[in-house]
């Protein structure tokens, strides 16, 4: 078994509106697959139906070799479930949350307190045993809730927006303990709408917008999908007399100063680099720094959800990744 989850034309209607829309989607075992989109996309519809908590209107989910439809229960013990908001009790201790978490998920009783002690230790929250939950940061709320969906040694992990609402130190050692995880031979099925922690976390990323999957495929893959031009930036002695030089080379789409750094935009950067060298030579402009910019995930990203470069993808696609 290859993948750890298929979906095969998963549609969800809510009465007359269709919230997600024939998602195709192969996610192979031991790795982070990051789902992209903007708030309403679809991905919390989407990964309710991968663990049974949604009915699915049409189309299934192949989950650890389950079928969401036929073995939902078969599903559920192989996947680890944590929402965005946490289903553990504020006025229960981490370590009386974790152990009722254990009994739910039908763990042997002489193993609970061995597995809760483990989880205790791997998320760094032995200190936290005997606090209440209502006590801890947010951040430690999201850990202890992480470690509740682990309690059965589930193979997938499915994160809704993990590092919703934690600050900036918190969310890195989120990020740290998600690459963790992975370590431990746990496929990781992470939802969210940062542009950044998904092409910073995952191996695989697959973009939904309105419903529908518009991209998909290794970071650097989607930054291929979509046409965009690239940024020369230039520190330059003379930035104004090369700005007045540049007017009217072919290449250069535009060319402008920004806090005394004269950028660059080209369809051609290479061209555009030997063009501005010549005139650089021409005209005696010292040069102190030269440095050529793509376009980062988060310009690729709005790109595709505004519809730039979605008709080179189409979802049939997902299928030749069997090949890979």
């Amino acid at each position: 078994m290859e993948y750890a989850i298929i979906t095969k034309d998963l549609t969800k209607y809510y009465g007359d509106f269709l919230a997600v829309d024939r998602v195709n989607l192969r996610v192979p075992f031991n790795t982070i697959y990051g789902f992209l989109g903007p708030n309403g996309a679809g991905k919390t519809t989407t990964i309710r139906m991968m663990c049974g908590l949604t009915n699915i209107s049409s189309g299934d989910a192949i989950v650890n070799g389950h079928s969401v439809r036929k073995e939902p229960e078969k599903v559920k013990a192989s996947v680890g479930v944590v929402q965005d908001i946490s289903n553990l009790y504020p006025e229960l201790t981490c370590f009386d949350n974790l152990m009722f978490s254990a009994e739910m998920h039908g763990v042997p009783k002489r193993l609970r307190k061995e597995r809760v002690l483990e989880l205790l230790e791997f998320f760094d929250l032995e200190d936290k045993k005997d606090e209440k939950f209502a006590n801890l940061f947010r951040g430690l709320k999201r850990r202890l809730t992480i470690a509740a969906a682990l309690v059965h040694k589930p193979k997938i992990l499915l994160l809704d927006e993990p590092t919703l609402v934690l600050d900036v130190k918190s969310r890195r050692k989120m990020w740290a303990l998600i690459k963790a995880l992975k370590e431990e031979d746990i496929t990781i099925f992470l939802t969210s709408h940062n542009v950044y922690e998904v092409s910073h976390l995952s191996e695989r990323v697959a973009v939904i917008n309105k419903g529908r999957i518009v991209a998909e495929g290794k970071p650097s893959e989607l930054k291929r999908l979509v046409p965009y031009d690239e940024t020369i930036e230039l520190g330059v002695s003379d930035p104004k007399r090369l700005l007045e030089r540049l007017k009217g080379v072919d290449v250069i789409d535009r060319a402008y100063l920004d806090k005394g750094t004269l950028k660059v935009v080209a369809r051609d950067s290479l061209v555009a680099i030997e063009e501005i060298s010549q005139v650089l030579r021409e005209e005696g402009i010292d040069v102190n720094f030269m440095s050529l910019r793509s376009a980062d995930m988060e310009e690729v990203f709005l790109k595709i959800v505004e519809g730039e470069g979605v008709g080179r993808f189409k979802q049939g696609d997902l299928h030749s990744q069997e090949g890979h």
